[in-house]
């Protein structure tokens, strides 16, 4: 199965989040980790993010059931 590696612009782009953002956030244990790619590359896996992603939404929807 081939999985799809997202860089930190690409990662950027998809959440919303600047690199300053991700780490502290990744510092935190609230974001998916990167993986390394070379010496001095990293890499975000594409279904981490996508799942990162849904969690939001499905936190934001059970706020806002819970706010009725």
């Amino acid at each position: 199965m081939a999985r799809t590696v997202l860089r930190r612009r690409e990662v950027e782009a998809r959440v919303g989040l600047k690199k300053s953002d991700l780490y502290a956030r990744m510092a935190a244990g609230e974001f998916p980790r990167p993986i390394p790619l070379g010496a001095r590359a990293v890499g975000w896996l594409e279904d981490e993010i996508d799942a990162w992603v849904t969690a939001r939404v499905a936190e934001r929807e059970r706020r806002q059931g819970a706010a009725r």
